[in-house]
């Protein structure tokens, strides 16, 4: 694993050390890339490279928009996800790719709760990617279902995945309680426009097995798309 520090964000880059293999970019919220690569390795994975990026500050990185905040004592959502896309694909993806082995066989893009939300909506805004998997997606985002629907991505994916705990309706909150209408309303919106889409749910609520959950998606991604 290589640590590298580009634009105050830091990213792990983990390397399976074989040519041209396919790379997947992770944003985390906290540094759980290696737990997410060291569960990939223990599930028989295919060989992959894992590009994990932390240190980021997570609602305005990740939001697309402005929003106000979700609860009462939380902070509101400002819009950074243009900025910390931009230099994802002009600084990040350029220093970790010099770091692994030949060209990548493609690249995806994954991502927990509001990364997951920050991976699909990447696929408007840059062509750099055939997949994005969205894990506990915060899909429930004000906006988000309207704008996916009204603008056209850069380039169609070859895959897209989504994932939800069955519990992360059943709360209080007005806005996240429809989580599960919206993601799947986008999984089957997706998947009408004839990208090959799956959505799963697993059990538990949106802070249970993250790790597990996150490496599922990927060994999804990986099972595919072509290398």
């Amino acid at each position: 694993m290589l640590h590298l520090k580009i634009k105050n964000k830091t990213v792990c880059v983990f390397s399976c050390g074989e040519a041209d293999r396919p790379v997947i970019y992770l944003n985390t919220f906290g540094n759980e890339g290696a737990q997410v690569y060291d569960a990939l390795q223990k599930a028989g994975s295919p060989k992959f490279n894992l590009v994990a990026v932390s240190g980021l500050d997570w609602n305005h990185d990740m939001a697309p928009w402005d929003s106000p905040p979700v609860t009462k004592n939380g902070d509101p959502f400002t819009a950074g996800a243009d900025d910390c896309l931009k230099i994802l694909t002009d600084d990040i993806i350029p220093a970790a790719e010099a770091e692994i082995d030949g060209t990548p066989a493609y690249r995806g893009i994954a991502g927990y709760s509001l990364a997951g939300l920050f991976a699909v909506y990447a696929l408007y805004k840059t062509d750099m990617f055939s997949a994005a998997a969205g894990v506990s997606g915060s899909f429930w985002f004000p906006g988000f279902k309207e704008f996916a629907a009204n603008h056209k991505m850069k380039c169609k994916p070859e895959y897209l995945y989504f994932s939800l705990g069955d519990r992360e309706y059943k709360t209080r909150n007005v806005l996240m309680k429809t989580v599960q209408i919206d993601t799947e309303e986008l999984a089957a919106f997706y998947k009408a426009q004839g990208i090959d889409t799956e959505f799963c749910l697993n059990p538990g609520n949106h802070f249970q097995n993250s790790v597990s959950r996150t490496a599922s998606a990927i060994k999804s991604v990986l099972a595919h798309l072509p290398d």
